[in-house]
């Protein structure tokens, strides 16, 4: 397999994350996201993901974009290691836990969202600093909520094994500290943070230990 990526980015972090703990072995082929214009703008990387973003994984034949869809796909295709609990129910929870992270933080604070408030709103820095922090901390509260609440938190999201909503929120959390957000108000989501980078598979998905690392 491999495996079109950028070691910031937070999408492509995810599937990292989901490949090494399934123990997949993959290539890994950086995709330089501010350098020469964005290298995920050129034609050659449009040509195999027109979306022009990363993560992006082949398989054989097969060429995948969206993060959650390569995680399901890795999950059904090799089903070792499950990153998805056995009843409905558990699933269910996992996927929402992972989408309040996919779907309602990561879009709105986007690198492409973030420099169209600054070249096009000609918002400053500051302001974009503050776009990104408050809608972070909205999402963080709803998961620590969700955590607190529910009975099936563990040591990880779900459950004492880290599965497919750990592997959305680590890197959400590794950016919000690279963008200077107080963690302390979300004590479960700072454990479990804490807990896997004691993990060999989150360890070597970490950003500084991509090839593209700068």
């Amino acid at each position: 397999m491999k495996l079109y990526t950028y070691y910031r980015s937070s999408a492509a972090y995810r599937v990292r994350i989901g490949l090494q703990l399934k123990g997949l072995a993959y290539e890994s082929i950086p995709v330089h996201l501010a350098r020469d214009g964005g290298e995920q703008l050129h034609d050659s990387y449009r040509a195999i993901n027109p979306g022009a973003l990363v993560p992006c994984l082949v398989d054989g034949e097969l060429t995948l974009s969206q993060s959650l869809a390569i995680l399901e796909y890795l999950e059904e295709k090799y089903p070792e290691t499950p990153l998805l609990p056995g009843d409905a129910a558990g699933r269910a929870r996992v996927r929402a836990l992972a989408l309040i992270v996919a779907c309602d933080i990561h879009p709105l604070n986007n690198l492409r969202v973030l420099r169209y408030l600054g070249s096009e709103l000609r918002l400053a820095e500051a302001g974009q600093t503050a776009w990104y922090q408050h809608w972070v901390r909205e999402g963080l509260q709803v998961i620590e909520t969700h955590l607190a609440r529910d009975t099936q938190t563990g040591a990880f999201c779900h459950g004492d094994t880290p599965g497919l909503a750990d592997c959305c929120l680590i890197p959400q959390v590794f950016n919000a500290r690279r963008f200077d957000v107080d963690l302390t108000g979300y004590p479960l989501i700072a454990t479990i943070a804490a807990r896997a980078a004691e993990l060999p598979a989150f360890a070597a998905a970490h950003p500084s230990r991509q090839p593209d690392a700068e």
